[in-house]
């Protein structure tokens, strides 16, 4: 059983920053691929970003590739991700998850609550 929790949400301008930290339960997260996945309002959930066990390797979705990154520090159970140029349309609340299987799948074993990152226009 794995116990994920999300913080670093809030409101932020059009253009701005914000990191996220998913602080996880445990003394086997680094056997954990990690990932991001986001929930606006009225839509369904989408995949953000992954990251792989020993964090040598990441993918992205195409609308946050070159803004967002993924990272973790296995030595503090921790996944973040660090999200630069700010769109509206980034709004949504974000949810950290961790996968048993080798890769992050689209139905990950567990999440976080979530937190809400608004960006103003």
């Amino acid at each position: 059983q794995v116990q994920l929790v999300e913080s670093g949400g809030g409101t932020v301008q059009a253009g701005g920053s914000l990191r996220l930290s998913c602080a996880a339960s445990g003394r086997t997260f680094s056997t954990y691929p990690m990932g991001w996945f986001r929930q606006a309002p009225g839509k369904e959930r989408e995949f953000v970003a992954a990251i792989s066990r020993r964090g040598d390797s990441a993918y992205y979705a195409d609308s946050v590739k070159g803004r967002f990154t993924i990272s973790r520090d296995n030595s503090k159970n921790t996944v973040y991700l660090q999200m630069n140029s700010l769109k509206p349309e980034d709004t949504a609340v974000y949810y950290c998850a961790a996968d048993a299987s080798s890769v992050v799948r689209g139905t990950p074993d567990w999440w976080g609550q979530g937190t809400q990152v608004t960006v103003s226009s």
